[in-house]
């Protein structure tokens, strides 16, 4: 009988590295509870200690490159182009 691979979200990945962070419980006893090797837990665990540096590294949205009024404006355009082929539509229909 063949095993699947079991697949375990980020959020659940986070839950448990958090917890193991935390250091009220042994990694065995992390292990029992949330049904998943230690050494796992422990790779979780550095993964997130590793990537947690760039949660403060982000920009704020002017410094993303992504020009609002730009899109803003082509919003507008597609609107204007949509109610005109509605029109033309209902005139062709009718």
């Amino acid at each position: 009988m063949k095993k699947t691979r079991r697949k375990f979200t980020s959020s659940f990945k986070a839950k448990v590295a958090i917890s193991a962070l935390k250091e009220r419980e042994s990694l065995a006893e992390l292990s029992k509870r949330y049904e998943v090797h230690p050494t796992m837990i422990s790779k979780w665990k550095l993964e997130f200690l590793e990537k947690s540096e760039g949660v403060f590294d982000r920009k704020s949205d002017e410094d993303s490159g992504v020009d609002a009024k730009k899109l803003y404006a082509k919003i507008g355009q597609l609107e204007m182009e949509n109610d005109f082929l509605k029109k033309s539509l209902n005139k062709t229909v009718r």
